[in-house]
């Protein structure tokens, strides 16, 4: 099913993850790797992770800001694979030997009580589709060294995916106004930055929609039960050890984490 290539790039991320070291982007060692090429190499890294047995618990969603889209000169956002085992517990603390070089977001998640099967899936859909939102962080990371990233390297990366932590709040959708939700972000008590949730592609639901759409190419489903990481509603913020990290959301309470030193 996966050839040569996509074997080899997938073996290149798993040994930076093993060795705890950063590597070369992948863009460097093949100039000519296209975005299907990128996803196959995550699917491939997707399923050997399976195969140690671990279990896809949802999905997250990346570049939904037009300021990080505009970056890596790309119009559109990408996706990546949540694993049980990147689940923190809500003000848990993370050991940063889990870690190489992380950087935390402050997102809406929805969690789903119906599968959403593309490629026509709408907003509407998706609000009808979900159980329930949640005040999340993400802790995005990369095996590519210094971040030195094109489109193609986080695809391939699983999105630069990390862990995450989902606060302990759990709302209806439809007591929640999303797009115009507030977000004040915290990082060792100090304000950061805010947000709103029409960052996220003027609203969370229209990325969970564009996500329901893009993984139906691959025969993928997004499913009842699923955690949906929406997408930053600010920037990212580098963390280091024995740094704290605290997301307030209006009408939707908070969602914190810390780095052991």
């Amino acid at each position: 099913m996966f050839d040569e290539t996509t074997i080899r790039f997938a073996d290149h991320l798993a040994k930076a993850e093993a060795d705890r070291r950063g590597v070369a982007p992948l863009t460097e060692l093949d100039r000519e790797i296209t975005v299907q090429q990128a996803y196959q190499v995550q699917l491939l890294t997707i399923q050997r992770k399976m195969e140690q047995g671990q279990r896809i618990v949802g999905k997250k969603i990346g570049l939904t800001s037009l300021a990080m889209q505009k970056l890596l000169g790309v119009d559109q956002p990408d996706y990546g694979h949540l694993l049980d085992e990147m689940a923190v517990d809500a003000n848990g603390e993370i050991p940063f030997s889990r870690v190489l070089q992380p950087k935390v977001e402050a997102e809406i998640a929805f969690v789903l009580k119906k599968d959403l099967t593309g490629p026509d899936v709408t907003p509407l859909d998706v609000l009808l589709a979900t159980d329930y939102v949640a005040p999340a962080l993400e802790i995005v990371d990369s095996r590519i060294q210094d971040w030195k990233i094109r489109l193609q390297d986080t695809i391939a990366d699983n999105a630069s995916s990390g862990l995450y932590v989902l606060g302990h709040t759990r709302l209806s959708v439809d007591k929640l106004d999303l797009a115009q939700m507030g977000m004040v972000f915290y990082k060792n008590g100090q304000i950061m930055n805010t947000g709103t949730g029409a960052a996220a592609l003027g609203h969370p639901a229209n990325c969970v929609a564009w996500l329901a759409n893009a993984v139906a190419q691959f025969g993928i489903s997004l499913k009842a039960g699923e955690v949906i990481l929406s997408g930053a509603l600010s920037a990212a913020i580098n963390a280091e050890p024995g740094d704290s990290f605290q997301a307030r959301f209006a009408h939707l309470g908070e969602a914190g984490v810390r780095f052991s030193s």
